[in-house]
């Protein structure tokens, strides 16, 4: 059974890079048809897709953050990395990181296999 968590600082300053790393346990990040997902939620947003890697390492990201967003891995550590730079105070959420069968792009609900969630919240 794959199981995510996600790690990293709960505070970020504005104009920040925020980096959030998920470490996958119980499977592995190149099984074919793996996708890896990071996700936030917001009272204000909701749910936000903030892009994939998949299982070969592709990249796939949203047009309003693909600017801002990048997504790295490190499978000898089974681990995907989330880099989002110039953060502002509407970067404030809970971040998750889940793993999919196929490239989702927006999401009605928390995905069904994902971390428990870490929240940031950028403040000066």
């Amino acid at each position: 059974q794959v199981q995510l968590q996600e790690s990293g600082p709960g505070l970020v300053k504005p104009s920040q890079t925020l980096s959030l790393t998920c470490t996958v346990s119980g499977g592995s990040m190149t099984t074919t048809y793996s996708y890896w997902s990071w996700i936030r939620q917001s009272p204000r947003k909701g749910l936000e897709w903030m892009g994939a890697i998949t299982s070969s390492g592709l990249v796939y990201f949203p047009p309003s953050l693909k600017s801002r967003t990048s997504i790295s891995r490190d499978t000898s550590k089974n681990q995907f990395t989330l880099q989002l730079t110039s953060v502002t105070p509407e970067d404030t959420a809970v971040y998750y990181c889940a793993r999919e069968t196929g490239l989702v792009r927006s999401y009605n609900s928390l995905p069904k296999i994902r971390g428990q969630g870490t929240q940031v919240t950028v403040s000066s």
